[in-house]
């Protein structure tokens, strides 16, 4: 088993890594929690039929009562409507304030069943067991957790880090080429922002098959990077920000599809693509990082390109939470493994941006 520990002072954290780990979910629980007796496990729909069962069966086992909460899969389940009853069923089996909430499942579930840990009686433990690649490499580590507002995506959460993190790699085979490309997406991320060596293992990777090959370095590589820069910042004031390369302009392709046609994954590849011109065009990025990412995005059948309305685009860079009084800061590379922050007037972006959008569009 391949174990790192997220640092933060008095709220230390593992992640385990571990082909298998799910049925042992119980003792690894109970050693984290053990004044807890009861547990409420959030899934979804899709998750629910494939492993719900079986981490059910090692929780029992460890004492504990469990009770199952299933919501839609997708992200319209990241809603206030669905919150409420999460709420609800929650304090309807008793939930206490020295009981924990276990999150099975992708980023949907990680954040919705996070926030809810994080505000139901002012706060309960969380466990995360992620399901998917996007949200073994990303989303479960860290304590980001959040609903979507009509506003906006991610507009309303909280910091809440898990009391621990399980990943079963065997997971990973039931997921659909197209949700496992959209998770390699974030990993690329990672090499593109801190590891250039790791970028370079991607490319020799080559396929869904050659990243299993070695995924539990894979697995283990993206938390050490994520773990490392959250320990150092947790609250993303400063250096955390680059761990979202990709993501502001990302966002903007989201709402374009409705966050339906296109996937998280799918919209962040295309703004790594953005953010290497809008770099390139700054002075601060090769203009071959671009090729480079485009080449390992193909490898990974991850699009290139997504329509969007240019006054799409701007309402979502607008809303970006990291802009300030007039500001924003973007995330550039100065190389592939290279990657810093810069200060930008919005109305400079904005105005890069049209230039770009205008390119792309002839082209």
């Amino acid at each position: 088993m391949k174990t790192l520990t997220v640092a933060l002072p008095g709220r230390e954290y593992n992640i385990h890594i571990q082909s298998g780990l799910m049925d042992r979910a119980g003792e690894h629980i109970r050693t984290v929690c053990p004044r807890a007796r009861r547990l409420a496990v959030v899934t979804d729909s899709n998750v629910a039929p494939l492993y719900f069962q079986r981490v059910e069966r090692s929780l029992t086992a460890a004492g504990f009562a469990v009770h199952g909460i299933v919501v839609p899969a997708g992200e319209s389940s990241k809603s206030l409507e669905m919150l409420g009853r999460l709420y609800g069923e929650m304090l309807d089996f008793g939930l206490s304030r020295t009981d924990a909430v276990v999150a099975l499942g992708g980023g949907v579930v990680g954040d919705l069943a996070g926030f809810a840990a994080a505000t139901v009686l002012r706060g309960v433990d969380l466990v995360q067991i992620p399901t998917t690649l996007l949200a073994q490499v990303d989303s479960s580590v860290g304590g980001k957790t959040a609903i979507d507002l009509p506003a906006g995506k991610n507009l309303a959460g909280a910091f809440w880090q898990p009391k621990l993190v399980l990943m079963d790699p065997n997971c990973l085979n039931t997921l659909s080429d197209r949700i496992f490309s959209d998770g390699m997406a974030e990993v690329i991320k990672y090499g593109c922002i801190r590891d250039g060596e790791f970028f370079r293992l991607l490319n020799d990777c080559g396929s869904r098959a050659g990243v299993m090959e070695r995924i539990e370095q894979v697995l283990y590589t993206c938390c050490a990077i994520k773990a490392d820069i959250v320990g150092t910042d947790e609250r993303e004031s400063g250096l955390r920000m680059l761990l979202n390369f990709g993501h502001t302009i990302g966002h903007a392709f989201e709402v374009a599809g409705n966050y339906e046609k296109w996937t998280h994954g799918q919209a962040v590849a295309v703004g790594m693509l953005w953010a290497a011109r809008l770099g390139a065009a700054l002075g601060v990025t090769p203009e071959s990082v671009e090729d480079e990412i485009a080449a390992l995005l193909t490898q990974f059948e991850l699009p290139h390109h997504i329509p969007c309305p240019r006054d799409v685009m701007e309402r979502a860079v607008c809303r970006d939470k990291k802009r300030g009084d007039g500001g924003i800061r973007v995330v550039l590379l100065e190389s592939v493994g290279s990657a810093r922050t810069e200060e930008m007037a919005m109305a400079d972006l904005l105005a890069r941006l049209e230039v770009l959008h205008e390119r792309q569009v002839k082209v």
